[in-house]
């Protein structure tokens, strides 16, 4: 399954890596800092799952979002973030998100996710 990471703090970054890396069946083919950044590796690159902070310089991830879930084959979109407000949970999911998990407290939801969309994401071509 391939993943892509957006999110502005290279430390998170390089963690989310390190950690998925280790999971089986996870091929992380990319990451970006910025959304104009992301909008453009996620239209190139087609991961079928997208890891994507709401704050982002260049724009946001709710941008992010509402773009790449127009796509004609949108991946799985992961909203992580320190913003894990209401009115942010609902736009994100009111914008198609499949999941929205808070960098403080659900760190560890996120790989159990994944491990579960390995089974369910289907090929992209």
């Amino acid at each position: 399954m391939r993943v892509f990471i957006a999110d502005d703090s290279e430390i998170l970054r390089a963690r989310l890596i390190d950690m998925l890396s280790e999971i089986e069946g996870i091929e992380i083919i990319g990451q970006a800092k910025d959304s104009r950044e992301a909008i453009e590796s996620i239209q190139r690159l087609k991961p079928h799952v997208v890891i994507l902070d709401i704050r982002m310089p260049g724009g946001n991830g709710i941008e992010v979002l509402e773009t790449v879930k127009k796509y004609e084959f949108p991946p799985k979109v992961i909203v992580f973030t320190n913003y894990p407000y209401p009115q942010y949970r609902k736009r994100c999911m009111d914008e198609g998100a499949d999941f929205f998990f808070d960098k403080s407290t659900e760190f560890e939801n996120l790989t159990g996710v994944l491990e579960q969309l390995i089974h369910e994401v289907p090929p992209q071509k």
